[in-house]
């Protein structure tokens, strides 16, 4: 198993936001963590990639536990992080976006090159030498994937991609996904569009109120309409 993450707990200072969360996800798999907004989606990613380090549990890479190590060195291991708030640099062109993320993987391997994401982002390349700040928002969200990318990670932590898009371009940024998936990326989704995260993956969790409420086949999902209406109808 490539990721595990067993019974973890986590605090923004006194508030308890996480309670025993437990997922996994194996290589080459697309996994989605749904929920509404604010369930705690958010913070297990982050609490995977270090920023939000838990107080209790296990978040274990490639079976070695990585909890308390800095979010850095998580991210060396392989783990890239696409964050909800995009975090571009937009003083800087779209080309020195890319350039400066730029780093092997872990094996000294270089799967994604800037002319590699250009072949899969033409509308990068043609904003090639455009500033970040200047791009629409859909365009970010395609730079902020593109720049994780050349990280060359093994696992890529996706925090709500399709937020704040309008429909077409949430179209445009599934398909793009399931594209970097077909090349074999492994993905933890976190979404709230549950139509856009179960087309992309396999295994589903749905987190409400910080724990883990439902696991299972993206069919099992789709085959209980009461379980949908309960944790992700907007009420």
């Amino acid at each position: 198993m490539l990721l595990q993450v067993r019974d973890i707990h986590t605090y923004y200072g006194l508030s308890h936001i996480l309670f025993g969360v437990s997922l996994e996800v194996d290589k080459g798999e697309c996994v989605c963590l749904v929920g509404r907004n604010g369930a705690g989606k958010t913070t297990t990613l982050k609490s995977i990639i270090g920023l939000a380090p838990p107080k209790r549990g296990v978040v274990a890479w490639r079976g070695q536990p990585i909890n308390g190590r800095a979010p850095h060195w998580i991210a060396q291991q392989g783990i890239g992080f696409v964050p909800e708030e995009r975090a571009i640099f937009p003083n800087l062109t779209v080309w020195e976006n890319l350039d400066v993320a730029r780093k092997p993987s872990t094996t000294g391997e270089v799967r994604w090159t800037v002319e590699r994401i250009y072949d899969l982002f033409p509308r990068l390349k043609e904003r090639s030498n455009q500033l970040g700040g200047t791009l629409s928002g859909g365009e970010q969200q395609m730079l902020t994937i593109a720049r994780t990318l050349m990280g060359n990670p093994e696992l890529v932590l996706l925090d709500e991609p399709s937020e704040g898009l309008a429909p077409l371009i949430v179209e445009l940024i599934g398909e793009l996904v399931a594209q970097i998936k077909a090349e074999g990326m492994t993905i933890l989704l976190s979404e709230q569009n549950l139509r856009f995260a179960l087309r992309l993956s396999e295994r589903a969790y749905i987190i409400d109120d910080g724990k883990i409420q439902f696991s299972g086949t993206t069919q099992e999902l789709q085959n209980n309409p009461e379980l949908v209406e309960k944790y992700l109808a907007v009420h």
